[in-house]
């Protein structure tokens, strides 16, 4: 199991530069991530790579947890800026062929959806701040696709067990024991049967 290094938070970028640098890293990540498994991935590579120091490089991301749960945060981020209009479909049927998009974007490329997946998972929100941010992202996404503007304590719990199913569901998969074809129906079935409850679903009658 990957050691989270440092309780100490990560430093966030705060210029042009820094940012731009951070992105790079974060870039070498992915490349390096795609072709290697977690325990295999070196942070002094990452950083050489980079064409940063690793000083800078463990200011950024003092663990490769965090700087996985990071690539991880990014990819969601980027799953919200995909998000299109459905005309007449069902708000569950929005937020299902949403993570099914993303479901395939992710296991495109295994053994770097491996790594986020344990890094998201085994991430505490107390020293990785990216994994409050997945969490907060997700939930906005889930919510603007099913049109609730001011969730109630059940939606956001409702949101909350959509994300566990979906990563179970992500992880079935990278395991070998489920295919695409069943990847693409449990994630139907989750939000048909976990989003039902929601606040603004249509009552009955």
């Amino acid at each position: 199991m990957p050691r989270i290094a440092a309780a100490r938070p990560p430093a966030e970028p705060s210029s042009p530069e820094q940012h731009d640098r951070r992105q790079r890293i974060l870039r070498t990540a992915v490349r390096i991530g795609s072709e290697k498994p977690l325990e295999r991935v070196q942070m002094h590579e990452v950083a050489k790579a980079s064409g940063v120091a690793i000083g800078t490089l463990y200011r950024y991301f003092p663990s490769k947890i965090h700087l996985f749960a990071a690539v991880m945060a990014s990819q969601v981020d980027r799953f919200r800026e995909s998000i299109r209009p459905m005309p007449g479909a069902a708000p569950e049927d929005v937020v299902s062929e949403l993570l099914v998009a993303a479901s395939k974007e992710l296991l495109r490329r295994p053994v770097l959806a491996t790594s986020m997946l344990q890094s998201a998972n085994t991430a505490n929100v107390a020293t990785v701040s990216d994994a409050i941010k997945i969490d907060n992202t997700f939930r906005a996404i889930v919510l603007e696709s099913l049109g609730i503007e001011v969730p109630s304590v059940q939606d956001v719990t409702l949101v909350r067990l959509l994300m566990q199913c979906w990563y179970g569901v992500l992880q079935s998969s990278l395991n070998g024991r489920a295919s695409m074809a069943d990847v693409e129906n449990d994630i139907r079935m989750a939000c048909r049967l976990l989003l039902a409850p929601r606040s603004n679903a249509p009552k009955p009658g």
